[in-house]
């Protein structure tokens, strides 16, 4: 299955964080899976490091590479056909990093490892 990370996910999964579930656990870790993380998701993260809002033990783009290096996660650019599916996207959700994930997702038939699952749902995004 092709995975499509949201940024909380990443954060969650790398840290061990209590809130990812035994579900999203085995999503992460089943070898079967092609992890994949947004551009978004790294300049969403960039910017709440910066506005001191998410603290990381090292500077945040050394951090993300080595995360995504070590757990096998391919990076997935925002293309041309991502921002025609954003225009089109109707107003059911205002934080634009998460649109994106949504428009993504849409555009290469990926599946989203969300806790959010209530929007994306709405937009007919299929869940992991």
């Amino acid at each position: 299955m092709k995975v499509l990370l949201d940024t909380h996910i990443f954060l969650w999964a790398v840290s061990d964080d209590k809130r990812l579930t035994v579900a999203m656990r085995k999503t992460w870790v089943a070898p079967g899976n092609e992890l994949f993380m947004s551009v978004a998701s790294i300049w969403e993260i960039l910017i709440k490091v910066g506005l001191h809002k998410l603290p990381l033990p090292v500077p945040a783009a050394a951090f993300i590479q080595k995360e995504m290096e070590q757990n096998r996660i391919s990076l997935l650019g925002i293309r041309p056909a991502h921002l025609a599916e954003l225009e089109r996207l109707p107003p059911l959700h205002r934080d634009p990093f998460d649109r994106m994930l949504v428009a993504q997702a849409r555009v290469d038939g990926l599946r989203l490892l969300s806790a959010d699952a209530h929007i994306m749902k709405r937009y007919g995004v299929p869940l992991a």
